[in-house]
């Protein structure tokens, strides 16, 4: 299975590199979260970030972010399996399957899975994700 595809003429090893950081960035988002580290996550998710979670109700990112800060979603567990990067010119989509324990408005979701597929974009010299949608695996 092919994991990362280059929508560019960079080398392979150069767009296996961008897909490694990227790989690197998205294990430092979920640290972040899972910390419930508002400023170093603020710092990956861009300001028109969206989430749509398995309940289906879109999250901005202050709205996602200032549910983490008041408790209101609490992640104990964010254990992501091998992430499939595909880079493009500019953007780069990451897919992955992730055991997740969360405690949402004062309820613990047992640890369960759900697959996870974000939208990163390139911007001011980082990556940030722009979209992220997580989808319960039954």
């Amino acid at each position: 299975m092919e994991e990362t595809r280059m929508a560019t003429t960079s080398t392979s090893a150069a767009s296996s590199s961008q897909a490694d950081s990227l790989r690197e960035t998205e294990r430092g988002r979920l640290r972040a979260l899972v910390a419930a580290d508002i400023e170093g996550a603020k710092k990956l998710h861009a300001p028109d970030f969206q989430l749509i979670p398995p309940i289906g109700a879109p999250l901005s990112r202050d709205e996602y972010l200032g549910a983490i800060a008041t408790g209101q979603i609490r992640y104990l567990t964010w254990d992501p399996n091998e992430i499939a990067v595909r880079l493009y010119e500019g953007a780069a989509i990451l897919r992955y399957c992730a055991r997740l324990e969360v405690v949402f408005g004062g309820h613990k979701v047992p640890l369960s899975e759900y697959w996870h597929t974000d939208a990163y974009e390139h911007r001011d010299g980082q990556w940030m994700v722009v979209w992220s949608q997580a989808t319960a695996v039954r």
